[in-house]
């Protein structure tokens, strides 16, 4: 009577039929994890520090795109909402 007896699980050795590659394809792993050495947290200055590094290696052509877009949007906003910008120049 297994009235105290817990169920064992069953134990499946499925593997994906069309997956030809090296590895679990059921891994997890962070979403960051191959371009960023951010994503460990060991302590807070190490993560701090390596965070300033990454932000310092980033690509000066991207900064300037997003710079000019935002830039752009910030106009489009001013422009909507009718703001005078003859106040800035006599």
């Amino acid at each position: 009577m297994g009235l105290f007896k817990l169920r064992k699980n069953k134990k499946f050795n499925y593997e994906p039929r069309y997956y030809k590659g090296s590895g679990s394809p059921f891994e997890i792993k962070h979403k960051f994890e191959d371009q960023r050495v951010t994503v460990e947290k060991v302590n807070l200055k190490r993560t701090l520090t390596n965070a300033i590094n990454d932000f310092k290696n980033r690509d000066q052509k991207s900064t300037k795109t997003i710079a000019m877009i935002v830039l752009i949007l910030v106009f489009i906003f001013l422009f909507i909402i009718d703001f005078d910008l003859t106040i800035f120049f006599n």
